[in-house]
């Protein structure tokens, strides 16, 4: 029998089974100790890169250079960000690895956001979940041990990419040295003449001037940098796409299943411990402000920001419970897996109704002293362990789990997509306003704290009363996009919007008066 939610399978070099046609190395791995499979790994690249993967990882990297040094991010980030899977796309269809398809593509948007939001924290949210999405699609993660594997993974296949590079390089440059060395020389005349009479006219006519475009040579040095740099990104993507580490689908040895009765004591009594705490706080959510004041005396406002972070912490710890306690379930019978099934689906349950609890305290805290982007985020944190939570309960119901830890990984990267699809800044500025309006907030409106905001909170900033309108914008440091790799959607919206409104922004110092 296999463990419900970390199935059993040794620590081998076994391949993944979507590597065999293109890996064959992999096939040869004899099972046993991590060495071997290490062996394998570094093995399977023994054939140089193909010319048409060399031209494409080639083309990225110019590309690459050109839009990312110099410019803010924005679109030209996003685009090279979809153009380092264009040497890896062709494996992963032949392979037809819909998984990592679906993965790449998530980590491909994630990278999109750049494009669209000015917020540095979501920008840097997403960019870290793209890096992770990405480092699991690449290495084909599937199982536990593979995803905490998948960044060092990803390093060593950059490794392994390197020979596999050159070695391609080295074929192509000798089977075509006379045809390569014919076409530098002609690059180069091209060059130099376009140069020479492109100054001359350009300094003979100045509207002709306008038109040619101007080479910042002091960011040569960087754009060669970033260029070989990206160049390898999509190389690596490309070699572990054509051959994913062997230990895709490894896992760790399966835990030595307890007692039942030794088992089930500690876990029915932590399930009695949480369902006690959840109906507390139905009666608390039932009885309302007066209920709460009678027995905790409390405000709601303080009772609601009272042990919020102790239940972040609760179901947190609830996870690793469940993942310890399922690999020493008992197993053997039917009636052992039936007994793992109900006490571990109970305190599942029980422990989404902590999540709402938790949640109706932060919802609660957030109408008296405000939104922010720390409060914003834990929420966001908080229902996405209990989307793990009811991922855990379908994989405990089925007994598989092979599929749970990449389907967290993408689970993980939607919630991302979804915090910048709200666009934060904006709905912080939104729903403070609106709370101030109907008198929900204790503390009042913190025209400090909104000065600090992105670019993305522009539009709804400009919407306020006067003088809190002029006072807040008037901090906010809003850049209009230079050109098309510059580009960003939040940027471009408050550009418009303080260009509409330039006249209308006195010069103020403060925001009291």
């Amino acid at each position: 029998m296999t463990d419900p939610l970390v199935p059993a399978a040794p620590f081998a070099g076994t391949a993944s089974p979507t590597s065999t046609k293109l890996a064959p190395a992999v096939l040869a791995a004899p099972p046993g100790s991590i060495g071997r499979s290490l062996t394998v790994f570094w093995s399977a690249s023994r054939h140089p890169a193909s010319n048409g993967t060399l031209l494409v990882c080639a083309a990225v990297g110019v590309v690459g250079a050109a839009l990312l040094v110099g410019h803010r991010l924005g679109l030209g980030a996003a685009l090279v960000g979809l153009a380092v899977w264009a040497a890896a796309a062709p494996a992963l269809v032949r392979r037809r690895a819909v998984g990592d398809l679906v993965t790449a593509g998530l980590s491909v948007a994630l990278v999109g956001v750049v494009a669209v939001r000015d917020a540095s924290w979501v920008v840097a949210l997403c960019l870290v979940t793209a890096a992770l999405a990405g480092a699991v699609a690449a290495t084909s993660a599937r199982s536990a041990s593979a995803v905490v594997l998948s960044a060092p993974s990803w390093v060593a296949g950059a490794v392994r990419a390197l020979p596999w590079v050159m070695g391609g390089a080295a074929t192509l440059v000798g089977s075509r040295r006379r045809q390569l060395l014919a076409t530098l020389r002609s690059v180069a005349v091209t060059v130099v003449l376009l140069g020479v009479f492109g100054v001359l006219f350009a300094s003979a006519d100045t509207v002709f001037a306008s038109y040619v475009p101007r080479v910042d040579l002091g960011l040569l040095p960087g754009q060669v940098v970033v260029g070989v740099l990206v160049a390898l990104v999509a190389a690596t993507l490309a070699d572990l796409a054509l051959a994913p580490p062997g230990w895709s689908d490894a896992e760790l040895p399966p835990g030595r299943p307890m007692p039942r009765g030794e088992w089930l004591l500690p876990v029915l009594a932590l399930d009695a411990l949480v369902l006690a705490f959840v109906l507390v706080q139905v009666g608390a959510l039932l009885g309302g402000h007066r209920h709460v004041l009678e027995t905790a005396g409390l405000t709601y406002a303080q009772y609601a920001r009272q042990g919020f972070a102790q239940l972040v912490a609760v179901t947190a710890l609830t996870l690793v419970v469940v993942a310890v306690a399922a690999r020493r379930a008992p197993r053997t019978s039917e009636r052992d897996r039936l007994v793992t099934r109900a006490a571990l689906g109970v305190l599942c349950v029980a422990t989404l109704g902590v999540v709402a609890s938790a949640l109706r305290r932060m919802s609660l805290y957030m109408d008296a002293f405000g939104l922010t982007r720390l409060r914003l985020f834990v929420v966001v944190a908080e229902v996405v362990l209990a989307v793990v939570f009811v991922l855990v309960l379908a994989a405990g119901a089925r007994w598989r789990s092979r599929w749970l830890p990449r389907a967290v990984v993408q689970v993980v990267a939607v919630a991302m997509l979804g915090l910048a699809l709200v666009n934060p800044d904006a709905l912080i500025v939104r729903h403070n306003v609106a709370a101030e309006r109907d008198a929900r907030l204790v503390v009042g409106l913190d025209a400090v704290y909104l000065q600090g905001l992105s670019a993305d909170a522009v539009p709804g900033i400009a919407r306020l009363d006067e003088p809190l309108r002029s006072c807040v914008l008037q901090r906010i440091a809003v850049q209009a996009p230079l050109g098309l790799a510059d580009w960003n959607l939040g940027r471009e919206r408050a550009a418009q919007v303080m260009q509409a409104r330039a006249t209308e922004l006195p010069t103020r110092t403060t925001c009291r008066d």
